[in-house]
């Protein structure tokens, strides 16, 4: 079978609607490779197994890109911090809003958001006064649980 520059093509955007079907972030490198085949071959003719390893070289050219350059990107830095694991906020100092008891709820207020939201409802395992430092020692559920600085 000879591989035409449109089967490239039709593969490319095969991979790439599959993506839409297939949610990983990740088939779609592999399509955008096959189109850049086709173009190559559209305008050169390439033997099959050159296309086979351009298709290869350009996927994960594509890849690295991606892990390199834009998905750790410097414009990561001054969005919010909705979504980040809860592991990056154990160990933030919040101050207390609203009193809090072993089996009551309080609340405590960051100076920068924290997952998202500048004020959270915490648990606590001994009483915390309204105006009191605490420091966030986990994450569980919705709640944050603190303990006095």
């Amino acid at each position: 079978m000879n591989l035409e520059w449109w089967h490239w093509i039709v593969l490319g955007i095969a991979l790439v609607v599959a993506e839409l079907a297939v949610p990983a972030f990740f088939i779609i490198w592999f399509g955008l490779g096959a189109l850049v085949v086709g173009l190559a071959v559209l305008v050169l003719p390439i033997s099959e197994t050159a296309q086979v390893g351009l298709w290869v070289a350009a996927s994960l050219a594509m890849v690295v890109l991606w892990f390199k350059v834009f998905k750790r990107g410097e414009y990561l830095q001054s969005r919010t911090r909705a979504g980040q694991s809860d592991g990056d906020s154990i160990g933030e100092i919040g101050l207390m809003s609203k009193a809090a008891e072993p089996f009551a709820r309080g609340r405590v207020r960051f100076q920068k958001p924290l997952l998202g939201a500048e004020e959270w409802e915490c648990m606590v395992d001994e009483p915390i006064a309204v105006g009191e430092r605490v420091r966030v020692v986990a994450v569980e559920g919705s709640f944050l649980k603190v303990a006095k600085v």
